[in-house]
């Protein structure tokens, strides 16, 4: 393999000699080799090569078809060779990561068409992979419809015995137990409250050696949004620990579905803290021989955790439509939030004495230390209420305390867009009313570039669209989506705004009877790419999904109807609860713009090639509100 894909001539700028390849590539290479010539896609590629050019960040709305995400992995590719650190491609979910990366996705078209090889590694996030202690407690229980035993059996050798690893291959991989439910899957699969830092088993586990791997991609490394931002919120803590980030240095980032990263961040900067997890966290110091006035402290501070979480059990409520409750920030509860700070103030204050003795691990102690330093960063909001937003939810191990920044913007704009880099975000959906001033503002981003380029389909030609307000009766409604799914004998898309929704939706047809007309894939009944993957190859399927609304990619008549089961407004919790109360209009700030960016979304994965034709059917209670109606009618044919 050469380092470029075209001969480089030093005395030429390099994102100028890069762009007249890649515009060979749209003119000559790809045509030959049965890919139409598409402007958009050539518009695109000329723009991008301004932002690689001048370092900058480039909103570019491309609408479906235009090809675009052929561009920006061209750009990307060729600028980390030029650059020898690989290109990040941040994707926003795990089902749009496997899409990219499948056989016969956009980087091995490139690769095979353009007859050169693409080093491309997934990083993904810590909850795909199998938490070794879970997967220990999960097949020593009662529980044996998962086959946890068999699980672990079957695990890779060097993961059973403690001799020196010789080698090892990757393993634990959620996509490697496609028929697992999400729920099987998470009584094994790893989750936020697992301390890998201190885990006897973490040099063997699937997700540790997993990073050793895809950071020697000399390419591009294929992640989540929220992984991205993971990396970027955790980048100096793991400095400070001694760790790598989770991340290499990289020469430019790509945010694939770019107008989904604000809550990406706002996930990333949420703390989640459990009266178990912190008492096991300051126990640690209880380990060593240490002072009596620190015994004391840390003993204090386990009972005011244990108060704070008992109050917020006592004062807490659930929210309808949401597994989620909601608490307000009483005299009282404030009083329980600021003894908590104290006592932790009091552990730290005391850990700087206990440090000088060296009484302590050194390992353990910078752990703790770090644990102790996020949880006063989480409870600092509380301080100023109009900053946070808080909710509870409850587990069979209790209840844990969530605690999220309303905005993010200060973190992006210091630790992703000050850095000197390119930065692209791609979707069809970025401007509100033209402008790009919405999404640069809620992301921090002062100096941007911008087009729009509008897809090449003949959505007159290709689709077709009925509103139907819903019927008064379940029964009804139910009805009504079977007399649609004969119209295109299944090959059909369900996309439900809330997995409630969807659960209610898969009890009834199965009560009623009339589940076995078609195939119907639910999502969480199994891996979500494997799902897929059935219903593009089981034609006269149904799919019924809550979370494929943008990216999901199945050109030809596998898909031929979109079924959008209701309008998809915000959920009913503490988050969007927020972001209303802040608004001077909710509804007209708040809800419709998230409800119309979602349907046009969903809409947009019908007609996937200029041969597509197809139907979309939208349900909703509020179609018989003119307002609504109108906005909606506004983008379809």
């Amino acid at each position: 393999m050469t380092t470029y894909p075209f001969n480089f001539d030093p005395s030429r700028p390099f994102v100028e000699q890069a762009s007249d390849w890649i515009a060979d590539v749209f003119y000559e290479h790809l045509p030959e080799a049965g890919f139409e010539v598409r402007d958009e896609q050539i518009f695109m590629a000329f723009q991008l090569e301004r932002a690689y050019k001048e370092k900058k960040t480039i909103f570019a709305e491309a609408g479906v078809g235009t090809g675009k995400t052929l561009v920006y992995l061209l750009y990307a590719l060729t600028y980390a060779r030029y650059t020898r650190k690989p290109a990040i491609i941040a994707c926003a979910d795990e089902s749009l990561i496997e899409q990219l990366v499948k056989p016969e996705g956009d980087i091995a078209k490139l690769a095979r068409h353009l007859n050169f090889t693409i080093d491309a590694r997934l990083g993904k996030s810590p909850d795909q992979y199998i938490c070794l202690n879970k997967l220990d407690e999960a097949r020593t229980g009662e529980d044996e419809a998962a086959g946890y035993r068999d699980i672990y059996e079957s695990l890779p050798e060097f993961v059973h015995f403690s001799n020196t690893l010789q080698s090892f291959h990757p393993y634990g991989n959620r996509k490697e137990y496609p028929d697992l439910t999400d729920e099987q899957w998470n009584r094994m699969g790893w989750d936020v409250f697992q301390d890998c830092l201190v885990c006897s088993q973490r040099h063997r586990c699937g997700q540790t050696l997993s990073r050793e791997h895809y950071r020697k991609s000399a390419d591009l490394i294929i992640c989540s949004h929220d992984f991205y931002m993971e990396h970027v919120w955790t980048y100096e803590a793991r400095k400070r620990e001694g760790q790598l980030p989770l991340l290499p240095d990289h020469s430019s980032v790509v945010f694939d579905e770019g107008h989904l990263l604000e809550t990406a961040a706002q996930n990333a900067l949420t703390y989640k803290l459990k009266h178990t997890l912190f008492e096991n966290i300051v126990t640690r110091l209880l380990q060593g021989e240490i002072r009596e006035s620190l015994a004391v402290a840390i003993e204090e501070a386990i009972d005011q955790s244990d108060n704070l979480f008992a109050l917020l059990d006592k004062c807490s409520h659930p929210v309808e439509a949401s597994d989620r409750k909601d608490f307000v920030l009483s005299e009282e509860l404030m009083r329980e939030v600021n003894r908590f700070r104290d006592v932790i103030d009091t552990i730290e204050e005391e850990l700087v004495f206990e440090s000088g003795l060296s009484t302590l691990d050194d390992y353990q102690l910078k752990i703790v230390e770090e644990h102790l330093e996020m949880i006063q960063i989480a409870l600092e909001l509380f301080k100023r209420p109009d900053h946070l937003i808080s909710w509870v939810t409850e587990g069979v191990d209790g209840l844990t305390l969530v605690i999220m920044p309303k905005r993010v913007k200060e973190v992006l704009k210091e630790r992703v867009f000050s850095q000197k880099m390119p930065v692209v975000f791609s979707s069809a959906t970025l401007s509100v009313g033209g402008s790009f001033d919405f999404i640069a503002q809620n992301l921090g981003v002062d100096h941007y570039l911008s087009f729009s380029v509008p897809s090449p389909y003949d959505y007159k030609e290709q689709m077709k669209a009925s509103l139907i307000p819903d019927p008064l009766a379940a029964e009804d409604k139910l009805k009504r989506a079977m007399e649609l799914l004969k119209q295109t004998e299944g090959r059909a898309l369900i996309l439900f705004p809330s997995r409630e929704e969807l659960s209610r939706f898969r009890k009834q047809i199965e009560s009623s009877g009339q589940s076995a007309a078609y195939r119907f894939l639910y999502e969480g009944s199994a891996e979500i790419s494997h799902l897929i993957s059935a219903f593009q190859n089981d034609e006269h399927s149904v799919l019924c999904a809550v979370t494929l609304w943008e990216g999901l990619d199945i050109p030809g008549p596998s898909l031929s109807h979109v079924i959008i089961w209701e309008l998809p407004f915000p959920p009913n919790d503490p988050l969007f609860a927020a972001k209303r109360k802040d608004a001077e209009h909710p509804f007209e700030e708040v809800d419709m713009p998230y409800m119309l960016l979602r349907l046009k979304q969903g809409i947009g994965r019908l007609i996937r090639s200029r041969d597509d034709k197809g139907f979309i059917s939208i349900f909703g209670t509020k179609l018989n509100q003119d307002a609504v109606k109108e906005q909606v009618q506004a983008f379809l044919p």
